[in-house]
């Protein structure tokens, strides 16, 4: 698992296209809804706090620890959310799928299935890895759901795991698919996206 460098994924729905303080103003215009932050260790409700954001994911890929992205819904060719390769560990050959957000009106639709499956589909046939992960609030239904419905495995909770915006102390929830079962999670994931 060498050479993991920003890359752009794309798909019928949707494009993840390298994320760069250029996608600043796109995503402050979807991306400042309190909901969208209620179950995130942090908070991002003004334009500030969107960059700092933006910044901190490009310092970590400086680092080589992550690979952020922008969501582009195609059809529209908006800016629709974020998301990212975060504690990339080589060695290993494992990587979360995580930060992600995804705009209202995109929720529920074929975007984050297909961001999901091109994320996937890169990770395991190219970059060689082992597992995908997955972490989330254990109080984040949606959430939970939502990784489920991708063909991932919950594998249970790390207790008083994290501290939220808020302060209340996060259990997380963590998920994986691993690379023997990847043939089988392509499949289905290449079937709901046709329908979704």
């Amino acid at each position: 698992m060498t050479g993991i460098n920003p890359i752009a994924l794309e798909g019928s729905h949707v494009r993840l296209e390298p994320l760069s303080e250029s996608h600043h103003e796109e995503l402050c215009a979807v991306g400042l809804d309190p909901e969208l932050w209620k179950w995130n260790t942090i908070q991002v409700l003004n334009p500030d706090q969107m960059m700092q954001v933006i910044r901190a994911q490009l310092s970590d890929q400086e680092k080589g620890t992550s690979i952020p992205f922008a969501t582009i819904h195609r059809a529209s060719a908006k800016v629709v959310g974020a998301t990212r390769y975060m504690n990339i560990d080589a060695p290993n050959k494992r990587l979360e799928i995580g930060s992600t957000w995804i705009a209202k009106p995109w929720q529920r639709t074929a975007v984050n299935t297909e961001a999901k499956y091109l994320m996937m589909r890169y990770a395991f046939e190219t970059l060689g890895c082992n597992r995908v992960e997955w972490k989330t609030d254990s109080l984040n239904t949606q959430s939970r759901n939502a990784i489920l419905r991708l063909g991932a495995k919950e594998e249970g909770i790390l207790r008083n795991h994290m501290v939220t915006w808020s302060g209340r102390i996060r259990h997380s929830v963590y998920f994986s698919v691993i690379a023997s079962e990847w043939p089988q999670v392509e499949t289905a994931l290449e079937a709901k996206i046709m329908v979704d």
